[in-house]
């Protein structure tokens, strides 16, 4: 899976690389997931993607749609839909803000990073974005190309 690595105190963390080029991030927050059992294994495994996923309310709750994380292959009951509705745990006061935030026009949720934390919960990092424009993005490119052209010139 794109975006899978290991950090140095061995959490698997899974990111959302796309997200910063398509979005200009705003505050972030971290949020517990509602999982069942094969979904954690899977997870731990580093068998997930955040590609294509986003959060949304219903019933003033936060839902993630999109999220990816594979089937556990050594279980044989508990099988759920790889890309299913998992809700996000946040307390009310976070939930009103994003809830506030959303209502601007062009500002959406998306996940950033899923990892599991010291207690060994499984969390997703989700934050405010706004749509980038084509020329942003460009502008966004043209940056990392000079700036790997002076890292490589400072290197030979």
């Amino acid at each position: 899976m794109a975006g899978k690595r290991k950090t140095a105190t061995g959490r698997v963390v899974i990111k959302n690389r796309r997200a910063s080029y398509d979005y200009e991030i705003g505050t972030r927050y971290t949020a517990g997931l509602v999982l069942v059992g094969p979904e954690v294994k899977s997870i731990r495994a580093g068998k997930a993607g955040l590609a294509d996923s986003y959060c949304y309310f219903h019933n003033n709750e936060l839902w993630v749609k999109g999220v990816y994380i594979a089937d556990y292959t050594y279980t044989s009951y508990n099988r759920t839909d790889e890309r299913r509705e998992r809700k996000l745990l946040l307390t009310k006061k976070e939930l009103r803000k994003l809830q506030s935030a959303v209502k601007n026009k062009g500002t959406t949720i998306v996940p950033l990073e899923l990892f599991f934390n010291e207690r060994g919960l499984a969390k997703l990092v989700i934050a405010e974005a706004t749509g980038k424009k084509k020329y942003d993005k460009r502008a966004a490119i043209r940056d990392r190309e000079d700036k790997q052209k002076i890292d490589n010139a400072k290197r030979y």
